[in-house]
């Protein structure tokens, strides 16, 4: 079975990140960046299926710029066989994002597709549901636990009422929560070994896909600062000022 696991160049989680003075985004010069923590937990999913037998193949993809071939080696390094990376510089929307996944799909052909549920710089928790309509493949979002049975997949997922189990009959994408699993640490050999694995760098031009996009960013701004808070003497103080100042009840 070949899996392809989606991963995404993102902002390092331990950065605090700052708004351009133009509002036009986020400004990235001289920023770390990382590989996306939800992308980890699926590259660590498809080396464990390789591991136990039921993977034959991993094949990480990025979509993104030339330097997201560093995040592409550290997938490498974790376990994966080859990378793909679809070079782009523009600002891509998440359908972009998947009509271009959707092409790699269709080129490589394989069983399962993994993908991290969320990135954690855009938030917007799309992408591998609308791979999974463009592709017409079963899915299962915000895997908790995920087991080959034959041809179908059992996945475990964390809904408002408690758990739920979907069986998916292959091939299926599924996307995953924090809770699948614990990434490994790339070991300095792996790191090394990852250098001559195969990297193949194509276009959304070469895949015969459109990045044109609906959406346009008008304006980015920071959060509003958080006021400092007070202490009442009383209940009665508390709702007066429920009551009067926030104006909540």
């Amino acid at each position: 079975m070949k899996v392809v696991v989606a991963v995404k160049r993102v902002v390092d989680f331990n950065v605090k990140v700052r708004v351009k003075a133009d509002q036009t985004g986020i400004d990235l010069a001289n920023v770390k960046m990382a590989l996306n923590p939800f992308c980890e937990v699926a590259v660590e999913e498809a080396v464990r299926m390789k591991e136990q037998g039921s993977a034959s193949e991993v094949v990480v993809v990025s979509v993104g710029p030339t330097a997201a071939q560093e995040q592409l080696r550290t997938a490498l390094a974790l376990g994966a066989d080859r990378a793909i990376l679809v070079e782009s510089n523009e600002d891509l929307s998440s359908l972009a994002i998947a009509k271009m996944l959707k092409a790699v799909v269709d080129r490589e052909q394989p069983q399962l597709v993994i993908l991290g549920k969320q990135a954690i710089d855009s938030d917007n928790n799309q992408t591998g549901q609308m791979l999974a309509a463009l592709t017409g493949f079963a899915q299962g979002t915000f895997a908790s636990k995920v087991e080959l049975a034959g041809d179908r997949l059992n996945v475990s997922r964390e809904i408002d009422s408690g758990m739920q189990t979907v069986c998916l009959k292959l091939p299926a994408i599924v996307t995953t929560d924090l809770r699948l699993n614990e990434p490994r640490y790339a070991s300095l050999p792996n790191i090394m070994k990852a250098k001559k694995k195969p990297l193949d760098v194509t276009t959304p031009q070469a895949l015969g896909v459109s990045t044109a996009s609906t959406n346009n960013t008008v304006k980015v701004e920071a959060p509003a600062v958080r006021s400092a808070g007070i202490k009442v003497k009383s209940v009665a103080e508390l709702v007066e000022k429920l009551k009067n100042q926030a104006k909540v009840i």
